[in-house]
């Protein structure tokens, strides 16, 4: 019982962990956007802060289960029951983000005058290398297509005065020299999350029901694969290869869930099983033939222990 207490508590860290470290660097990654192009803020901070605890749901249920099997298996608390008790809470804590999170959405915000970035004279470089040009905003990024003065590689200073209608393209403003490219591994996988958080946003809203049905399929494929933490005597090992699997459903719910692939089951299905059903019984299916494995697994050991 104190394994299972300590387990419950390790889990509900994690998960909050995770979730907020998640969301304020994907919060970062908002404000880094339109500061780079200096636009106006598109909406309050608050729903910016819903939004990126939306996307750190999936990241908290994810990193959460993925780490307390690995606890569980290194404290070698019953592995049954361990599955279990993360089951139910992953499935309480992701219910819970996400009624808190919708509820939040709805509470009236004041409309605030959204302040753009800097003031006047500020200076823009299109790049961080000492041949791009520079652009000197007279009157600040409030008129993007107020009198400027710019300077070209090699040219005199240039001044530019305000404009009616649409600014010429060659003193339009340059996006803000930051840097937004990732390694290929890391966007795909901030692509999936983003997907898996979009979906499960959309059925949350659709029918709370369908958002269950759809969160325990995906809390019991990812807790199917606690034996991955036993493959070897090395629980750092085992934690990597935990996270080549959990990418792998990852991975698995993104290509299933793509129009494609909903439209060849709509049309194999034809009406025989509602179509949001589908990917929640291919989960159901995997994990359970995973358990079975698992579990013919825990026979022949158990038995061969017996032989010897």
């Amino acid at each position: 019982m104190r394994k299972l207490a300590k387990l419950a508590l390790f889990f509900s860290l994690s998960f909050t962990i995770i979730l907020l470290i998640a969301a304020g660097m994907r919060l970062l990654s908002f404000r880094l956007e339109w500061a780079r192009t200096l636009s106006w803020q598109p909406e309050p901070i608050l729903i910016e802060l819903i939004n990126a605890a939306r996307w750190a749901v999936s990241f908290g249920l994810y990193g959460g289960i993925l780490l307390s099997i690995s606890y569980c298996v290194r404290k070698k608390v019953f592995v049954p029951i361990a599955v279990l008790c993360i089951g139910l809470l992953a499935f309480a804590f992701t219910y819970g983000a996400s009624f808190v999170l919708d509820n939040w959405e709805n509470v009236s915000l004041e409309n605030k005058p959204v302040q753009p970035l800097g003031g006047p004279g500020l200076i823009l470089t299109s790049s961080n290398r000492p041949t791009s040009t520079v652009i000197i905003l007279l009157e600040g990024p409030d008129e993007q297509i107020g009198p400027r003065v710019v300077v070209n590689p090699d040219q005199p200073m240039q001044f530019f005065p305000g404009y009616s209608g649409a600014a010429p393209s060659s003193v339009s403003l340059p996006p803000v020299s930051f840097s937004d490219a990732n390694p290929w591994l890391l966007e795909s996988l901030l692509i999936d999350i983003r997907l898996n958080a979009e979906n499960l946003q959309q059925l949350y809203k659709r029918e709370t029901s369908l958002f269950l049905i759809y969160t325990g399929a995906l809390i019991f494929i990812l807790c199917s694969l606690s034996f991955i933490m036993k493959i070897s005597a090395w629980p750092l090992a085992n934690l990597f290869l935990g996270c080549l699997a959990f990418r792998g459903i990852l991975a698995l719910e993104t290509f299933l869930n793509s129009p494609e692939i909903q439209n060849t089951f709509d049309s194999f299905l034809q009406n025989r099983l509602p179509l949001v059903m589908a990917v929640p019984v291919i989960f159901c299916g995997i994990g359970t033939l995973v358990y079975l494995y698992s579990f013919l697994i825990f026979l022949v050991k158990r038995q061969s222990g017996y032989a010897n």
